[in-house]
């Protein structure tokens, strides 16, 4: 028998108490050895509940016990729970999580303790929910050398934008709606913004590439200022608006961004809908692969800990997961960085679309019924810094989206 700790009973830590229960027989299968859950770990108390008999409010009688092999760590936030993993994996238990802030920030520091111990630091539901993806790369796709991955990472802001597409309605509408669905915290700042893509396209880039890319440096810009009138205009230009999390490498160059974009329909990212997260990955030996599935959500972010607490189960002696080096990885400046923009700016479009092309050179215009003293226009393939300088010298620009071409 092997005894687990569960570190939290909230939304994750329920959902892997309520998976192990409801598929025990089949995991045990899987695991070669009974899974069994010893402790779970948390400030309340649950009177009612069967978990309570399990209930502990000091973790070190979780760390100072032998029978504990293994510790899911579902808490969130940097702190505690990077305090209690490291003190886990120095005792010689391996730990698994979801907590992708933790791993953006101490994910090398962490794996490095667990490859010498030969024990294991996995994160599966930390980047995808439910998708697997950290153990693809980790494994099936160890022959390629990673140029590209680009994902939809975050339901929340997929579900907004997708509902904003089908109904014309404004982003602060959608969002009251999601969450009062409960697709939105009451504080959805982390999403909204970006910032939680942003943490795992970290963590993506980092395994990816072998080096720690900091979120910190990672570009980022969320949602809050797309507008319904955006939305008239990606239908008229036959595509769909999504907030993507990137990194690439093009030569010696990295570069890695969380903004919205806009994606024509042989773009595989193009249909995702709705709460569903997918990310397309780009080898050099193997081309193209997607992975797509509920990207969040208590039951698959629980069923990704699962699968982590059933691999560290069979591998109780064998450090199997991948590292990455501690040493920094630099982002090239996004400035360099090269696209094809769409544009929409003040004016009349037949009177106003000399001007535009004198600075911008060849651009596509487009119009769309529902405004006003405005026009749009997508550009050829520009950098950043071209962009940056053009529109200041146009003077009317309202906004610009990033275009993805594949």
């Amino acid at each position: 028998m092997i005894q687990i700790a569960v570190l939290g009973y909230g939304t994750v830590g329920s959902g892997v108490v309520e998976v192990i229960n409801t598929n025990h027989s089949s995991i045990n299968k899987k695991a070669g050895e009974e899974i069994n859950i010893k402790y779970v770990l948390d400030l309340r108390d649950f009177p009612g509940d069967t978990i309570q008999e399990k209930i502990v409010h000091d973790y070190n009688v979780i760390l100072n016990d032998p029978e504990v092999r293994i510790v899911v760590e579902v808490m969130g936030g940097v702190e505690p729970a990077y305090t209690y993993t490291k003190q886990a994996l120095l005792a010689g238990k391996s730990v698994c999580t979801s907590n992708k802030e933790l791993v953006a920030r101490h994910g090398a520091e962490l794996l490095e303790i667990a490859r010498e111990r030969n024990i294991n630091y996995l994160f599966e539901a930390s980047c995808g929910g439910g998708i697997p993806i950290i153990r693809p790369l980790n494994s099936s796709l160890t022959a390629d050398e990673i140029d590209e991955i680009t994902g939809i990472l975050n339901g929340t802001t997929n579900y907004i934008l997708t509902c904003m597409f089908q109904e014309g309605a404004e982003f602060d509408v959608v969002l009251k709606r999601a969450q009062e669905l409960g697709y939105a915290e009451r504080n959805p700042e982390a999403d909204v913004e970006g910032y939680d893509a942003c943490r795992k396209i970290a963590i993506l880039s980092s395994l990816a590439f072998g080096q720690q890319v900091d979120y910190e440096d990672i570009y980022t810009e969320g949602i809050t200022g797309i507008t319904a009138a955006d939305i008239l205009y990606a239908k008229k230009l036959g595509m769909s608006i999504k907030l993507l999390a990137y990194s690439k490498k093009e030569g010696n160059c990295f570069y890695a961004m969380v903004a919205p974009a806009l994606l024509g329909p042989n773009d595989p990212l193009y249909s995702v809908n709705g709460v569903f997260n997918a990310i397309f990955v780009h080898g050099n030996v193997l081309g193209d692969a997607m992975f797509y599935g509920s990207g969040a959500g208590k039951l698959p972010t629980a069923s990704a800990v699962v699968s982590d607490v059933v691999d560290e189960a069979k591998h109780l002696h064998r450090s199997i997961m991948s590292f990455w080096s501690s040493q920094k990885l630099e982002l090239t400046d996004i400035s360099h960085s090269r696209k094809p923009f769409f544009v929409r700016a003040k004016g009349e479009l037949s009177r106003d679309l000399p001007k535009v092309q004198e600075i911008f050179g060849p651009v596509t215009p487009v119009t769309v019924e529902g405004t006003q003293g405005e026009f749009g226009f997508v550009t050829e393939v520009i950098s950043e810094a071209e962009y940056q300088e053009k529109a200041e010298k146009l003077g009317t620009v309202i906004s610009r989206i990033r275009v993805r071409t594949v």
